[in-house]
């Protein structure tokens, strides 16, 4: 396979992905602006590398003149946010109060009645919304004030809490460029790294009281398995793991590997029967590796703790690994 057969099949992937986050929960997440996002980003990390923008435009296949101009517009239009279902919705009945679920299926109707329902359920089953009544004439309104208030609150503090844990991860930080970064209410996100400090996830460069000018740091970084928030957060954190690792890896050695390579990862797949004898040995590999890497990584978080490693001598080692099961489907890609 040569590198743009690659490229062409990473991408296909990726879309897969995005498609599948872009619906989960019956939600329409906006995806208006993702080939022009792509565009740029890829665009930006193209001349990053060193490229000319000469070079990257007949990369792009564009002429010097056309890329120089659609990079401009992009740059402009970049902030520019689209909508999901989830917040039409919301936003619809804000304006007109109670509306029946014949005039939801009528406005909504380019986005379909399975999508609609599954929203409506997914907003009533959170509170945000009541229902009552029958069939198409079932009419739905927003919540009370007072409760969406501070439903808003708390699941706002609960849902930017693993966006503050992994930023900090990534690199100390003050609450003041956290909130800057994070483009989140600079309320929550202090609410929130006040809760991390308190639970020990975050450390203060200053004693007492965690404020907007405090800067924090963190060792350490996990969603625990079955939590409702932070699901996001494990995602990019897994998928980048994966990512930077293949970039490093290009970088240093370029495609070639070595059995004693430091960077680099394995796929091994196993086809299994009902009656396979190794069934069960197979399936349970991620509950084995799971186990002994958590203890490896508590182990070490110990040593740390009593231990701290100088941020000049510091060398992070992220593993990664991930199991999937799918019956084999006749005709399927490998």
């Amino acid at each position: 396979m040569d590198a743009a057969r690659l490229i062409e099949q990473i991408v296909r992937q990726t879309t897969v992905l995005i498609a599948q986050l872009s619906t989960s929960a019956g939600l329409r997440a906006p995806l208006s602006q993702v080939a022009d996002r792509v565009f740029l980003e890829l665009a930006r990390e193209i001349e990053a590398q060193g490229v000319s923008r000469k070079v990257a435009a007949d990369m792009f296949g564009m002429a010097l003149r056309g890329y120089q101009r659609k990079v401009q517009r992009l740059q402009e239009s970049l902030s520019v946010q689209g909508r999901t279902l989830w917040e039409a919705v919301l936003d619809h009945l804000e304006r007109h109060g109670g509306t029946t679920l014949a005039d939801l299926l009528s406005r909504f109707a380019p986005d379909g009645e399975e999508h609609l329902r599954a929203v409506l359920h997914d907003l009533q089953r959170n509170g945000l919304v009541y229902a009552t009544g029958r069939g198409s004439s079932t009419v739905y309104g927003l919540s009370s004030s007072d409760d969406l208030e501070r439903m808003r609150r708390q699941d706002g503090d609960e849902a930017v809490r693993p966006s503050v844990w992994l930023a900090v991860h990534d690199r100390s930080r003050s609450v003041r460029a956290l909130a800057n970064d994070l483009a989140a209410e600079p309320e929550a996100v202090l609410r929130a790294a006040q809760a991390l400090h308190a639970d020990g996830l975050l450390t203060s460069d200053t004693e007492g009281p965690v404020d907007m000018d405090s800067v924090l740091s963190s060792q350490r970084f996990l969603i625990p398995v079955g939590t409702e928030y932070g699901w996001e957060e494990a995602v990019f954190d897994h998928f980048r793991a994966v990512a930077t690792a293949i970039a490093t890896k290009l970088r240093s050695a370029g495609p070639r590997s070595s059995a004693r390579d430091l960077i680099g990862g394995a796929t091994l797949a196993f086809e299994l029967g009902p009656s396979h004898p190794m069934r069960d040995e197979v399936l349970g590999l991620l509950v084995r590796v799971r186990a002994e890497i958590n203890e490896v990584w508590e182990r070490h978080s110990a040593h740390n703790r009593e231990h701290p490693i100088a941020e000049d001598e510091r060398t992070q080692v992220t593993f990664y690994f991930g199991q999937n099961v799918a019956p084999i489907q006749e005709g399927s890609e490998p």
